[in-house]
């Protein structure tokens, strides 16, 4: 397991996003109900976003919820909209006092009026914090943001005129969610599935994937550490050769 001395700090990604798995599963193995999963995966959240803003990450993406994640049994999608809201609120002090600034990615009419509403309260708080930006995708998947996209790009040529030629990858990207950020540099996923589920599709394009078997609750300090070392030791050539980016 790696350490933060091995770490080194000028070649650190810029956005790491991570799909949290395996709270269900981490219960379901105590015997437990699958909230309590739900809740300790609650702890882990708040390790990984302390040990990103230490280091600093510029950017967290965290997967809380997908448009799938709707299909679920109505009372573990209740207890999940409920925790998540108060663990939010709860949590908003200790954002502001760390400089961290709270963002939201997804299909939000969805949720709940008063979970909206206490969440988007939330946003505003920590709106003007300039240190890590934490990007909650909630209600999100990434089919449901490329077809929103489109919809916006079919309604920009019928209103403003736009042209066939006027799109390009700038652009499109203009039209996503996660406009004006970063594209993740790494992406982590937990619990030992090796698939990103319908997750950033275009924003994950030359990201660094990285699996651990680690279920979600479990995930602390160390096991970040490890995911970035080994970040660090991947070569990124973004389609160039090996000997083309080291002369770059």
């Amino acid at each position: 397991m790696a350490n933060l001395a091995q770490i080194d700090m000028a070649r650190l990604p810029q956005h790491v996003a991570i799909i949290m798995d395996g709270n269900g599963r981490w219960a379901q193995k105590r015997g437990l109900q699958r909230v309590l999963g739900h809740r300790s995966g609650v702890q882990a959240v708040r390790r990984v976003t302390e040990v990103a803003a230490e280091l600093g990450v510029k950017y967290l993406t965290l997967y809380a919820f997908s448009t799938e994640n709707w299909n679920r049994p109505k009372e573990e999608v209740d207890a999940l909209m409920n925790l998540f809201v108060d663990t939010i609120e709860k949590e908003t002090p200790s954002l502001k006092k760390n400089n961290v600034c709270l963002h939201a990615i997804g299909d939000m009419e969805r949720l709940p009026e008063d979970a909206r509403v206490r969440f988007e309260r939330c946003i505003a708080e920590t709106s003007t914090n300039t240190g890590l930006h934490l990007v909650i995708a909630l209600s999100y998947s990434a089919r449901w943001e490329l077809t929103e996209a489109v919809r916006k790009a079919v309604l920009a040529a019928k209103q403003e005129g736009l042209k066939a030629e006027d799109v390009n990858e700038a652009y499109v990207s203009s039209l996503l969610v996660t406009a004006g950020m970063p594209d993740p540099d790494l992406l982590i996923r937990t619990s030992g599935e090796l698939r990103i589920s319908n997750f950033l599709l275009w924003q994950l394009a030359y990201a660094e994937l990285y699996f651990t078997d680690v279920e979600w609750p479990d995930f602390g300090k160390e096991e970040f550490y490890e995911a970035i070392y080994a970040y660090q030791q991947r070569e990124r050539r973004y389609g160039k050769t090996g000997e083309q980016v080291k002369k770059s």
